[in-house]
């Protein structure tokens, strides 16, 4: 893990070098200044986790600039040290937001602790944030519920690599749990108590994802009338987790391999380089060599983010599992709906055996949570389940009836396949294996709805 970082401003070169060397010692990074306007600059630039100001300087007062740095990044604390200290100016500096205020000469020991104190206050609050965020998006599921074959393999490969500071990259279809391994991955990895920060990039235009990643000065663009902070900013020291990679612009992709390799960034109308430190977990549906080729992915992109490459099975290849986690959402629906002893009937657990999950497990989670809302509030019998792709019984899910023709039945698979993928006809006609001009003229002949994605 890195180490933290100090920013120190103090003009006394004598007392400057003394904190500095004594917190090196004690295995902290030290970024030093001289004037208000130095300290602004690399606070802004370098994102120190905490900053010791003093008070008086040649530019003016640390509580001059208290203001700013707070509205730049609120969680970093800051201390203040002066040598004409009084209880007036000490609550002053509170008020204007410093964490911290000691009068000189300090003891080295005294602000040791209250750097310690504070960093760890810092990382509490941190952490309690991600949790609630990581608790209420993937509701908590354990990623290797199961007993099946391909789900024992990923857990092995998983607790190999989970103490790994590197790169991530998790591959599986739409709904297979990649959010949810990826939450794991933080919760059990080297910056389990840092920030977990996600973002979805499917779909998003080139301009959201670059202000939502970099973060953008204000007068950048038009309606950019504040400052806004980017998510690599907010997930410093933590995690970063980039669902749906594939989908990033591939003009933002160089931008983002430079904070890989480099650790350093701008924001959108911004003219110096920031850093940053995070470990990107990145998740795709998308055959990304296939992108590759197409010129839609950068090479060297990939294979910064694929260090340890991760892939989900698909549903369907494990139905050993499926009984093990209707069960686990049983459970979980059934407490939140105050019906604790609900069952799944015995035809319900033939029904959901024989379905093929094109949605994987998030499918199976909808399914089940509707099935108690249907059901008598004791049991979850077959005729309450209701599938994506129902059959003419509205059981067993496969969809195919025996008056149907060929014509219709590819009819009704294509419509299946662009409502799971999102309308989204580039990614459906690699999952049905056909040129996307072939899929085209399908929609067109049976006047599909889609977007051109």
């Amino acid at each position: 893990m890195p180490r933290n970082k100090v920013l120190l401003v103090e003009d006394d070169r004598g007392i400057r070098f003394g904190i500095r060397n004594f917190l090196i010692g004690r295995d902290y990074d030290v970024d030093e200044a001289e004037t208000l306007k130095q300290g602004e600059e690399l606070f802004k630039q370098n994102r120190p986790d905490i900053a010791v100001l003093d008070y008086s300087l040649p530019d003016g007062n640390a509580l001059e600039i208290l203001p700013r740095l707070k509205e730049a990044d609120p969680s970093i604390p800051i201390v203040i040290l002066t040598g004409h200290g009084s209880i007036d100016l000490a609550v002053r500096a509170i008020k204007e937001g410093a964490e911290q205020f000691l009068t000189k000469p300090v003891q080295m020991q005294t602000l040791l602790v209250v750097i310690e104190r504070l960093l760890d206050s810092k990382r509490v609050k941190q952490r309690d944030q991600a949790r609630t965020t990581v608790q209420s998006r993937t509701g908590g599921v354990d990623p290797f519920i199961g007993v099946s074959d391909p789900i024992k393999e990923l857990r092995e490969q998983v607790e190999r690599i989970v103490r790994a500071d590197r790169p991530i990259l998790i591959l599986g279809e739409t709904g297979t749990g990649k959010s949810v391994l990826a939450a794991w991955l933080h919760r059990n990895g080297p910056r389990a108590e840092e920030a977990f920060v996600d973002l979805n990039c499917a779909g998003l235009a080139r301009e959201f994802v670059e202000t939502e990643l970099f973060g953008h000065e204000k007068g950048a663009f038009t309606g950019a009338v504040a400052a806004k902070t980017g998510l690599l900013e907010v997930a410093h020291r933590g995690v970063l987790f980039l669902d749906e990679i594939g989908d990033v612009d591939i003009t933002v992709q160089p931008k983002l391999l430079k904070v890989l390799e480099e650790k350093k960034y701008r924001r959108m109308g911004d003219v110096r380089d920031r850093t940053t430190d995070v470990q990107l977990i990145a998740a795709t549906h998308q055959d990304l060599r296939e992108a590759i080729r197409e010129k839609r992915f950068r090479e060297d992109l990939y294979f910064r983010i694929s260090t340890i490459p991760l892939t989900i099975p698909p549903l369907r290849n494990r139905p050993a599992d499926i009984p093990l986690l209707a069960e686990f959402f049983l459970r979980r629906f059934g407490n939140e709906m105050s019906v604790p002893a609900i069952e799944l009937a015995p035809d319900a657990i033939e029904a959901l055996r024989r379905y093929s999950w094109p949605g994987n497990v998030r499918e199976l989670k909808n399914v089940i949570e509707r099935g108690i809302l249907l059901s008598d509030r004791k049991a979850v019998a077959a005729r309450d389940l209701r599938f994506e792709v129902e059959s003419p019984t509205g059981q067993d899910g496969v969809g195919f009836g025996d008056d149907m023709t060929l014509d219709e039945l590819e009819k009704r698979y294509v419509e299946h396949v662009l409502r799971s993928e999102g309308g989204k006809v580039e990614a459906a006609s690699r999952r049905l294996g056909i040129p996307r001009s072939s899929l085209y003229q399908k929609i067109k002949k049976w006047d599909i709805p889609s977007s051109r994605s």
